[in-house]
Order: structure tokens, then C-alpha cells, then sequence
């Protein structure tokens, strides 16, 4: 199934490169910065997981509408079909294509010329941590709460991803706070080339 979400972020970013960002360029006489970009992805994210949710709600009251809630069963097969995960990968895959490219443009831009080889690595530093944060997620709701049990039709998953629609929701507001104090700088202009270069080959700046 996670196909789905690198077919959607290869098309979105075709689409967003050649037709979304000129036209809002047309229509604005403005272009998406990349802390916008970035905002973009952050409310896909977010309704992503609040389709999951929905979808996982259907999911679960298609088991107890047939009956299938059996513990002497330990391999329900729900009559629902699997294609139900698409919409909620595609809206995954479509925030991807704001988020990472928004991030990459943002610290290549903001980086000082010295580091921008190693600014474009953090992206996948970010999605390292945020693959560890996830299991740490998983874990403590597994601990504190009855909803991921090992079968999922005794569960709630519907909660987790509600949980997490939640943690989406009020990261976006800090980082709409960050990013509204957010100054945007061309660090190129402050590099200093000459003999006065600081030791780490570029004077402070703001």
C-alpha cells in the first residue's frame, strides 16, 4: 500500500511544480515561500490522519454490523475493501510534496553557503527521528491504553489516529507562531571570503 503514497507525492509534485505554484504566481503575483510550502504539507498531514480515522471508524462498525466480533476467532476477515486505505495514503502522498520539498528549499536557501551540502541532509535526518518518534508512539499507547491489542477488531485504532489528528493539529499552531517570527535572511550577502573570515570560514551574522 505505500505505493500509493510515492506514486501520489511523484504526481503532486509534477503538478505542483508546473501548474499550482504558476498559477498561484499568476494570480498573486506571489510565489509560495517555503515556510508555505511547508504549512501546506503540515495540514495534509493532519487531514490524513483524520480520514484514517473516519476510515478505521467505518472499518469497525462494518465488524460489529456482521457479527464478526468473535474472541474465539483470532483472524476476523472484515468485508471491507483494502482500496479504503487509498484516499487517506493519497492525501499523505500530496503532503509530502509540499512538506519535503518546502524543507529542502527552505534550509538551502537559509543555510550559509559553507553548510548547504549538509542542509539538504537533514530531511532525512527528520524523517529518521520522526520514524523512531512514531514507535515510541505506538509503545505508550500500547502501554497506557487498551486500543492497539493484537487483534485490531478488539481495538480502537480509530482513537490513536483521532490522538494524533490532535498532535498535528497543535504542532501546525507552533508552527504557524515560529513561522510568523520567522525572519528570512540571505546569508549569502554576509559571507565574508576575505581575511577577516571568522574560524569556521564565515562571519556571525543575525
Amino acid at each position: 500500500m505505500i505505493v500509493f503514497i510515492l506514486v501520489s507525492t511523484s504526481i503532486s509534485i509534477a503538478v505542483i511544480d508546473r501548474l499550482l505554484y504558476p498559477l498561484w504566481k499568476k494570480l498573486t503575483a506571489r510565489t509560495l515561500t517555503p515556510l508555505q510550502r511547508i504549512g501546506v504539507g503540515h495540514v495534509a498531514t493532519v487531514l490524513s490522519m483524520v480520514v484514517s480515522a473516519l476510515v478505521e471508524l467505518k472499518r469497525l462498525k462494518m465488524v460489529n454490523a456482521h457479527h464478526l466480533q468473535n474472541q474465539t476467532n483470532s483472524s476476523i476477515v472484515v468485508p471491507m475493501s483494502v482500496l479504503w486505505l487509498v484516499p487517506q495514503l493519497v492525501i499523505a502522498g500530496i503532503g509530502e510534496a509540499f512538506h519535503f520539498p518546502g524543507n529542502v528549499a527552505f534550509y538551502y536557501q537559509e543555510f550559509p553557503p559553507l553548510l548547504k551540502s549538509t542542509s539538504t541532509a537533514l530531511v532525512a535526518l527528520l524523517i529518521s527521528i520522526a520514524f523512531y518518534l512514531s514507535t515510541a508512539v505506538v509503545g505508550i499507547v500500547r502501554r497506557v491504553t487498551l486500543w492497539l491489542p493484537d487483534n485490531i477488531n478488539y481495538g480502537r485504532m480509530d482513537n490513536v489516529y483521532w490522538v494524533l489528528s490532535l498532535v498535528g493539529v497543535l504542532n501546525f499552531g507552533c508552527y504557524l507562531v515560529c513561522a510568523w517570527l520567522y525572519k528570512y535572511q540571505d546569508v549569502e550577502d554576509l559571507v565574508d571570503d576575505d581575511d577577516d573570515d571568522d574560524d569556521d570560514g564565515f562571519r556571525s551574522y543575525e
